[in-house]
């Protein structure tokens, strides 16, 4: 089969890490270099900038859906040449080698990953720089100006070596390519990939008046807090860390850092609450608290990378969340947005869009809405301890709505990862429950401290202590995990927290089997560098220096040159293997075990159950905007579809799961919501 490699460089205005590629063409756009290579042959380059024109045959080959293109990242070259040519390439003809990489548990990055697989191709490092510098307009420009400087003559020279950087990134994309071609990713991949296209070119609709309103109010709201904090702290500038340290350092106490953690602490300490100025110290943290607060700042993000249609596009990444093949958020973060805890959320919104419509109000007017004893007896939905940041922050999801004439309708799978841990360590009695009532924190604690089911209500504590078990003990957490979950804040002590690990795994047994039969597995695979079968179609493979974990759908997890090795200080067997730490983001050795081995099946096989119900949807003809986690956001005309037809097709039998019940919940709107 004909391939070509392509990798391109391009100028805009635009800031393409905040704004998104969708953004970026939007702006002063232009496409300064083509590199290519058809199959094994010598790389060319196409200089656009200095008038090289495209030879006929690449471009013809470059629509033809029967030649197949790739590159690393492929969305960026598409949605570029798609706004050079004004036609649209299919994603059908692009094979993103990116994901390639991603499937196999490497890194984001084309140098990263090269340097992982340990080619003898690189990339280029000076490419970053070279990158930075035709940021800038006037070297842009530059290039193939008639004036006669020194300048110019810099910007030649750099520019001949951004050809050879340009070039030498589709010899590294093509060894990349090559080697990875080995583990093959399955049909269905390439077609989520696409989906996923289909879904960041489609974008989702903004309420512009919502987003333009809620930055207004927050910008006056926060410009109030700033005037508050001088007058107290006498100042220059209450963001500083600096200059707050040394306003607490003249009240006779030293911080050494100043974020979430170190304010809290602070705010409990015997030398504060024992100060003599407590209270004002007190208010000039929490101000400053709910200053920084980062949550309002998605507005922001909206407005850099919002399209001339109001739509926003390229929110997700496919295979993102890396070794699970889970999406992630891009640009705004619809991952991680706050919740919608407003009891009248309609009537807080209608407020924000229309009392800061045609007029800005004035100082005056504007203060009754950030007082609070005002502001709540006009607005009795909203709670007297919340402000306009936090008000602003819940309406972030509302800022998303669908087209005219058309509405959301927004589903999503009920404890999709319970179900699928109780399935595949056919955990019976859990089976029963989501297969009837489905009160899984009910049946959970009357298993754990047998008692009756009807006698534990939605308030009581023991129904609090089997969903704290729930969520945080499935993948053989314990004690950290309770109290990483909030326990201490229910009251709980540890007593009581050892007591809810102990009965949740009495009552668990084959899910603690599954954990220690997942762990024995992959030792075996890695030591005897063999196969190894468990229940439910799922497998442990040694091949090639890497450990795959062949899930239900044939899809595979990979973890890269696994290492087995005694340790004799704990009389147990020590697993790593290399990946990106989550923290720092560097490659390193990481460690798992049992629990959290099943933690990425289970996570996987979630990400294909939505992943499959994605695909059927699309294939009954419904309009995908967004997803988040397990929740799919349709957008459907109105009058036309339901809310029960979206979770029936979510919830059909999987082709590769029998017998796995599933559930879905859904409701409509004409914004999104929680």
């Amino acid at each position: 089969m004909k391939t070509i490699s392509i990798d391109i460089e391009t100028y805009s205005n635009i800031d393409l890490t905040k704004s998104g590629v969708y953004k970026y063409i939007e702006g002063d756009f232009e496409i300064l270099l083509i590199a290519y290579a058809y199959n094994d042959e010598e790389v060319k380059i196409i200089d656009l900038k200095n008038g090289d024109k495209i030879p006929q045959q690449f471009k013809k080959d470059l629509f033809d859906e029967n030649i197949i293109k790739t590159a690393f990242n492929a969305n960026f070259e598409r949605i570029c040449l798609s706004k050079y040519f004004n036609k649209k390439l299919s994603p059908k003809m692009f094979r993103c080698t990116q994901v390639h990489a991603l499937y196999l548990g490497l890194p984001h990055g084309l140098d990263k990953v090269a340097k992982t697989l340990r080619l003898k191709e690189e990339k280029i490092e000076e490419g970053k720089s070279l990158i930075r510098f035709f940021m800038k307009k006037e070297n842009v420009d530059l290039i193939n100006s008639k004036e006669d400087s020194k300048e110019k003559l810099e910007v030649i020279k750099k520019y001949e070596a951004f050809k050879k950087y340009c070039i030498n990134d589709v010899v590294v994309e093509r060894s990349i390519r090559k080697f990875l071609e080995k583990v093959k990713i399955p049909k269905i991949e390439q077609k989520l990939w696409e989906l996923d296209q289909e879904i960041n070119d489609r974008g989702v609709l903004i309420d512009k008046k919502l987003l333009e309103n809620a930055c207004i109010c927050d910008e006056k709201f926060k410009e109030d807090l700033m005037k508050k904090l001088k007058s107290i702290t006498k100042v220059d500038n209450p963001k500083s860390n600096n200059q707050i340290k040394n306003y607490l350092k003249t009240m006779g106490i030293e911080v050494s850092s100043l974020n979430k953690e170190s304010v809290e602490n602070l705010l409990k300490s015997e030398e504060l609450l024992n100060h003599k100025k407590y209270e004002e110290i007190k208010e000039v943290l929490n101000l400053r608290s709910r200053l920084n607060k980062t949550s309002t700042k998605k507005y922001e993000a909206m407005k850099r990378c919002i399209c001339s249609d109001d739509r926003i596009r390229g929110l997700f990444q496919f295979y993102g969340a890396n070794r699970t093949g889970r999406w992630a958020g891009r640009l705004v973060q619809v991952q991680n947005l706050p919740q919608n805890k407003l009891e009248n959320l309609e009537e807080v919104r209608s407020i924000i869009i229309n009392d800061y419509g045609s007029k800005l109000p004035s100082r005056d007017e504007y203060k009754k809405y950030t007082n609070k004893e005002n502001y709540y007896n006009q607005n009795k939905s909203i709670k007297v301890n919340e402000d306009i940041s936090s008000i602003l922050s819940q309406l972030i999801r509302t800022t998303f709505i669908p087209k005219k004439n058309h509405r959301f309708i927004i589903a999503d799978f009920s404890a999709i990862e319970a179900r699928i841990t109780s399935y595949i360590a056919n955990e019976r009695w859990r089976l029963e429950v989501f297969n009837t009532h489905g009160k899984i924190y009910e049946a959970s604690a009357a298993k754990m401290f047998k008692v009756d089911i009807n006698k534990i209500t939605k308030e009581s504590e023991l129904r609090q202590k089997g969903k704290i078990a729930e969520l945080a003990l499935g993948y053989q957490g314990g004690v950290g995990a309770l109290v990483t979950m909030g326990a201490y804040n229910m009251n709980l002590c540890e007593g009581d927290l050892i007591e809810i690990v102990k009965a949740f795994r009495s009552s668990n047994t084959n899910i603690v089997s599954l954990w220690k039969k997942a762990e024995k597995a992959l030792i075996k695979a890695v030591k005897d560098k063999t196969v190894v079968n468990i229940d439910k179609n799922i497998s442990f493979i040694y091949e090639g220096n890497i450990l795959f974990i062949k899930l239900p759908s044939g899809r595979r997890l990979s973890y890269i040159r696994p290492r087995v090795d005694f340790n004799s200080a704990f009389n147990k067997y020590i697993i790593t293997y290399e990946g990106i730490d989550s923290i720092s983001k560097k490659q390193t050795r990481l460690t798992t075990y049992g629990g959290k081995l099943v933690e990425n099946i289970v996570q996987s096989i979630a990400r294909d159950v939505l992943g499959y119900a994605m695909l059927n949807l699309k294939y009954r003809g419904f309009n995908i905007v967004m997803h988040v986690h397990d929740e799919i956001v349709v957008e459907v005309e109105n009058n036309i579809s339901s809310v029960e037809e979206v979770c029936e097709i979510m919830c059909e039998e999987n082709p590769y799961l029998k017998d796995l019940k599933l559930k879905a919940d859904g409701f409509e709107s004409r914004y999104y919501k929680k």
